[in-house]
C-alpha cells in the first residue's frame, strides 16, 4: 500500500480548515454569551377584567359599581374596565354603555373601594404622591402619574377610553374607577378636577 504524500498543498488546506473550524467555535461561543447576557423580553400578565351594571348607592357594601347621579348614570347601565399590560407598562380600558347620550365624562383610577358616597374612594391613585393633598399641581395631578380615563358617549350613552402608563400600581395602592360629571381640567390649581363624582366601579388593580 503506497504511502499519502502531504504536499505544500496540502497542508495548506488543512490549516485553513482548522482556523475555519477554530473561527465558527468562536462565534458560537460568542453567540452564546450574548444570548446570555441579553435582558429578557417583557412578558404579559393576566388582564384583571371587571363587567357589572351600576346599582343604587344605597347597595356599595354588596354591589361591584354604584350610581351618584341616576340622570347622567342610570340604574343598570353598564361599565366594563380592564387592566392588563407587558413587563412594568400598565394600560387601562374603560368602556360604558347607556349613560346619558353626548356627554362628556371625567374619570380616574382612586385609591379606595366605592362606598355610599361619593368620597369614599378616596383621591386619585398617584404613581409619585403629591406631598400636598387634595392634589391639583399639575407636576402630579396629570396624564403620566395618574390615570385618567376621560370618555365621550355617542346617542346610544356608549363611550370607551383608554390610557397607558410606564408603571404599576403599588399592592393594593389602587381599588377603583370613579366617573367624573365633566373633563379632567389640567391647568394648575385645578388638575385633575372634574367636578362631581358620578359613579364608581370597584376594580382589583394588580
Amino acid at each position: 500500500m503506497s504511502r499519502h504524500k502531504f504536499t505544500t498543498r496540502h497542508r495548506r488546506l488543512m490549516v485553513v480548515g482548522a482556523g475555519a473550524t477554530a473561527l465558527a467555535g468562536a462565534i458560537g461561543l460568542a453567540a452564546t454569551a450574548m444570548a446570555s447576557q441579553s435582558p429578557a423580553e417583557p412578558t404579559s400578565w393576566k388582564p384583571v377584567v371587571v363587567k357589572v351594571k351600576f346599582a343604587p348607592a344605597g347597595e356599595a357594601a354588596e354591589a361591584d359599581a354604584v350610581t351618584y347621579n341616576t340622570e347622567l348614570v342610570p340604574e343598570g347601565s353598564r361599565v366594563r374596565v380592564k387592566e392588563f399590560g407587558f413587563g412594568d407598562a400598565t394600560r387601562i380600558e374603560l368602556r360604558v354603555k347607556d349613560l346619558a347620550a353626548d356627554r362628556t365624562y371625567g374619570a380616574h383610577v382612586h385609591t379606595k373601594p366605592c362606598g355610599q358616597l361619593p368620597t369614599d374612594a378616596g383621591p386619585h391613585y398617584q404613581n409619585e404622591v403629591d406631598p400636598t393633598q387634595p392634589s391639583v399641581d399639575s407636576k402630579y395631578a396629570n396624564p403620566k402619574n395618574e390615570v385618567w380615563l376621560d370618555l365621550t358617549t355617542n346617542r346610544d350613552g356608549t363611550g370607551r377610553a383608554t390610557a397607558g402608563v410606564d408603571w404599576r400600581f403599588r399592592e393594593g395602592g389602587a381599588r377603583s374607577v370613579v366617573i367624573h360629571e365633566m373633563a379632567t381640567a389640567t391647568h394648575d390649581g385645578h388638575a385633575g378636577t372634574a367636578g362631581a363624582r358620578l359613579a364608581c366601579v370597584n376594580v382589583p388593580f394588580k
